[in-house]
């Protein structure tokens, strides 16, 4: 470590995750206005920051895939945290929002902007409602920057239009709600197509829509799904699906 400089802290850390986990792969720079925010939050340079969102890269088993390595001067806490968040998600996700918002001066919902309606629930029934939506807006944020918020099946890149999918379905699969290589971003058309199975992509990364879809004659079904049969994803900069939670919808999902 160069003189002068200040170790960075579990705290620290954990924000700086939760800030690579939502700028897309490409804009990790200190000209990056979330960057010079979050730098000013920790009281320390944009330089920094971005430095230590460049170190994450390396441990980042999709783009270790890829064949980028990025920074090589990860320090001993850098993989601990980095191996304590993406193993237990749904915690440190949260637990990341938390120290955001306190950082900020905000509470969690006003971070995350929770209707007031929510806000006035009470007792267990609100505290699992606001952890909920804390962790789903997480994991869409997440999702869409690791796609550079474009449709990986259509290309649509208007973020309004987008959903941050499951892969292997939020009421079967708890341990990955909030894995965001269980996620896909996706229209609303094919988000619902792909929960009720009428399409899946296969473990190569291939469209393959239902044979129920593809005998039907209809101008909407071969614009909409005919097109794209056989036809690859646009593939996300980083979190790539799981192989193995496609297979499961391939196999549990898929209307063969």
């Amino acid at each position: 470590m160069k003189e002068g400089q200040t170790l960075w802290n579990r705290e620290e850390l954990i924000l700086a995750i939760n800030l690579y986990c939502k700028l897309p792969f490409g804009r990790l720079h200190s000209r990056n206005p979330h960057i010079v925010k979050l730098a000013s939050l920790l009281n320390r340079t944009p330089n920094a920051v971005a430095y230590k969102l460049v170190n994450f890269a390396s441990l980042d088993p999709s783009l270790q895939a890829r064949g980028i390595k990025g920074a090589a001067n990860t320090s001993k806490l850098d993989k601990a945290i980095w191996e304590e968040f993406f193993h237990h998600w749904d915690v440190l996700a949260y637990e990341s929002e938390l120290l955001l918002a306190k950082k900020n001066h905000k509470t969690i919902e006003e971070l995350n902007e929770i209707s007031e309606i929510e806000k006035r629930l009470e007792g267990r029934t609100r505290e699992q409602l606001i952890k909920a939506r804390v962790n789903q807006n997480f994991f869409r944020k997440a999702v869409l920057s690791a796609y550079n918020d474009t449709c990986c099946i259509t290309g649509i890149s208007n973020r309004d239009f987008l959903i941050a999918g499951h892969i292997s379905p939020w009421g079967v699969d708890e341990k990955n709600r909030m894995n965001p290589r269980n996620g896909i971003a996706v229209n609303a058309l094919h988000d619902r197509a792909f929960e009720l199975g009428y399409l899946t992509i296969t473990p190569d990364y291939i469209i393959k829509v239902s044979p129920q879809l593809l005998i039907e004659k209809s101008d909407y079904a071969s614009q909409y799904f005919h097109n794209f049969d056989n036809q690859s994803i646009i593939l996300p900069s980083r979190f790539l699906p799981d192989v193995d939670l496609l297979k499961y919808h391939n196999e549990n999902c898929y209307k063969s």
